[in-house]
This record gives structure tokens, sequence and C-alpha cells, in this order.
């Protein structure tokens, strides 16, 4: 029996694995398009690149392996039965609920596998993500061109007269008007510093100069320095669990608990549906295994998305038991009855 199930797991792993990997590079591919939007709006460069798609893999992973492990599952059985094996595996006295033992396991591994993904990992790389995008964009405002009106640091408007060769400006000018005030400061030279958030832009050989009704003040300064705090309002990272039971954004988690924990699942609970459309006599029977494969993805993944609004957390056990009876009834006429 050990050898036997070794050889059905040896043909499901190589079935798996081709699929997966195609899966897994076509979503990468849409992935690294969608990425390329961004580029718009902020300055990326390779390694950055690298870092926010390693950031996205869990999510990658958890919408490729559900699907893959469901497919191979069903090609596995279907290539053993038109190979006859599986008709010979019968007539040896072996039982259906053999080959169901047989993928029990891998099915658990992974379903264990995908919730761990999505509660305890996709926190913290959604956080990565996020905060990545936030800091990146607001880094962009401060890509400041010299010889250019419209520029702005803060509450100052600024003006640089021209960029130098060691990425210094000269001729700097900064204006900012209060309700009572207006101040006015010229230097002949600037560098502007980022700091891990904290922009600075320092002055050197300049003048200062404070215009209101009451009074007009000048002063002369060898070096100044104005911060800046960019205003990423990034997102505060909490435990996986925090996270979930945080009421911030509350319909949006719930919406992701519940088809995340269901397609989970959808490993596992699916082992009748994949026997009854893979296991047949290929003398007697016509196969529409590829149809059938079809239809149970978007059944499933149908009513995981479209029962959310009405029922809500109730979707989870709703969708569970229903798929799980409704997959039994065709086991048994398919398989049980025949085999």
């Amino acid at each position: 029996m050990t050898k036997l199930r070794n050889y059905i797991l040896a043909n499901l792993s190589s079935i798996f694995f081709s699929i997966f990997l195609s899966l897994f590079a076509i979503a990468s591919i849409v992935f690294l398009i969608k990425l390329s939007t961004y580029t718009a709006v902020m300055q990326i460069n390779v390694w950055e690149m690298f870092k926010f798609y390693i950031f996205r893999v869990p999510e990658l992973l958890f919408f490729t392996l559900p699907v893959t492990f469901f497919v191979a599952s069903a090609l596995t059985f279907f290539k053993l039965s038109n190979e006859n094996e599986i008709i010979v595996l019968f007539s040896l006295g072996i039982k259906p609920a053999f080959l169901l033992q047989t993928l029990l396991k891998p099915a658990l591994l992974l379903s264990a596998i995908l919730f761990f993904n999505f509660f305890v990992i996709f926190p913290h790389s959604k956080v990565l993500s996020s905060n990545f995008v936030l800091y990146k964009k607001s880094e962009a405002q401060f890509n400041l061109s010299a010889s250019e009106f419209g520029n702005s640091f803060g509450d100052w408007l600024l003006y640089l007269g021209k960029k130098n060769e060691d990425g210094s400006f000269s001729k700097v000018f900064l204006f900012n008007k209060k309700d009572k005030e207006e101040i006015l400061i010229a230097a002949k030279n600037a560098n502007l510093v980022n700091d891990s958030g904290v922009l600075r832009l320092k002055l050197y050989n300049g003048q200062g100069y404070s215009y209101s009704k009451e009074k007009f003040t000048q002063i002369n300064f060898d070096s100044m320095v104005i911060n800046d705090t960019m205003k990423t309002d990034l997102t505060v990272h909490l435990q996986p669990l925090e996270y979930w039971l945080d009421e911030k954004h509350r319909k949006y988690k719930q919406k992701m608990f519940i088809t995340d924990l269901l397609l989970s699942l959808f490993p596992t609970i699916s082992l009748f549906f994949i026997a009854a459309i893979s296991i047949v006599h290929s003398r007697h029977q016509k196969s529409q295994i590829y149809l059938y494969l079809f239809l149970g993805v978007v059944v499933y993944y149908g009513a995981t998305m479209g029962l959310q609004k009405v029922l809500g957390l109730y979707t989870i056990p709703v969708v569970i038991i229903i798929w799980v009876l409704a997959t039994y009834m065709l086991y048994r006429k398919k398989v049980l009855r025949r085999f």
C-alpha cells in the first residue's frame, strides 16, 4: 500500500508542479504589468521593484495553489483511469476510499499552509506593500526641478535657480505667506537631503526677510536648516490577531477573511468532486473532465464571492456544507455505484 500511495503521489507531484509553475508565471507577469502603472507617479529601481514583488508573493501563491491542487489531482486520477490502472486497483479489491485517503494528507497540508499564509503572513506583507507604495508616492512629491516655478516645500513656495553637478542648488528662494506676516528667504546655495522620510533643505549664505504691518525684520545667516516631514500616513504594524480584530476597514477585512478561508479549504473539501469527475472507465464512459473542472471552480468561487453580501460570515458554513453534500452525492452516483 505504501508503494501504491507513493506512486499516486509521484504522479500528482509531477502534474502539480508543471501546472503551478505555469500559473505562477502568468500571475507574476500580470502583477508586473500592474506594477508598471506605479511608475507613472513614483520612481522605482530594479531592487525596489524586486522588494515590492516579494511583498506580493504570498498573495500570488494564495490564488494559484488551490486551483493548481484541484486541477492536478483530477488530472492525476484521470490519467490513471485512461491507462486502466485504477480499474486494476479496484479489481484487486482496493476501494475508492483509499484514493481519497491518499489525497487527504497533501490536501490538509496545503489547506494548513494557505490558512497560515492568509491569516499570519498576509497581514505583514499587506502592511509592507501598502507602506512601500505610500512612501514612494510621498518621496516622489519632492522631485524638485531647477528653473521652474510651482515647487513646494511643506508650507513654503520654492524656487531653485540652478542645479549643480554635485546635486546642490544655487540661487534659492523660499516664500511663505501667513495671515499677518510674509517671509522671504534667499540663499546662494542649498542642499536637499532625504533622511529616512524627513526632508531637509540646508541653506548657505543668505538673508531672511519678515514683513508685517507692525514691523519689518532682516537677518543674515551662514547656514540654515528647514525640515519638512513627509506626510505618508503609514499603516501601523499589528500582530495577526490584532490585525483581523481591528475595526479599521472592517468590511474589507471580513470579506477577505471569508474569501481566503473558503479558498484555503477548497483543496480539502473538494476531494469527493475530484474523484467523481476523474475516476472513469475509459471503455464505457465519456469524460468531460475539463468542462467539470471549469464549472467546479466557477461554482465554488462564485458562491464564495456572491453569497457574502447576503449571508456575511454565515457564508462559510453554508458553502462548506452545501459543497460537501452535493459533491458527495455526485461521488456516490459516479464512483461508488459503479466501482
